[in-house]
């Protein structure tokens, strides 16, 4: 079993940034894919971005391409989003995720095997 704890999430104005993190524990010595995903109100949840175990390799939604950063630190078993230029449309409850498949960096939510409690981002105009 894997815990993921997300954290960074709050109210920003618009053209603002956040960092997101999320600190994974249990069994952290397998070799996981992770991902974030949000889900807006009234909305299904849908990927935001996902980066592959060893190599790293990312994978964004396109819309977010160029304002959104996924990064990991396997050694601090840490995964983080960078959010810059942030828009109204970007608020929604944010969810870190972990794939037992390390290279899977798709956007099924049932191919990833854990989930954060997700954090709130909440961008005012």
């Amino acid at each position: 079993q894997v815990q993921l704890v997300e954290s960074g999430g709050g109210l920003v104005q618009a053209g603002g940034s956040l960092r997101l993190s999320c600190a994974a524990s249990g069994r952290t010595d397998s070799r996981y894919a992770m991902g974030w995903f949000r889900r807006a109100s009234g909305k299904e949840r849908e990927v935001v971005a996902a980066i592959s175990w060893r190599l790293g390799i990312t994978n964004y939604a396109d819309s977010l391409k160029g304002r959104f950063t996924i990064s990991r630190d396997n050694a601090k078993n840490t995964l983080y989003l960078q959010m810059n230029s942030l828009e109204p449309e970007d608020t929604a409850i944010y969810y870190c995720t972990a794939a037992t498949r390390s290279t899977y960096i798709g956007p099924r939510t049932d191919e990833y095997d854990y989930w954060g409690q997700g954090t709130q981002v909440t961008v005012s105009s």
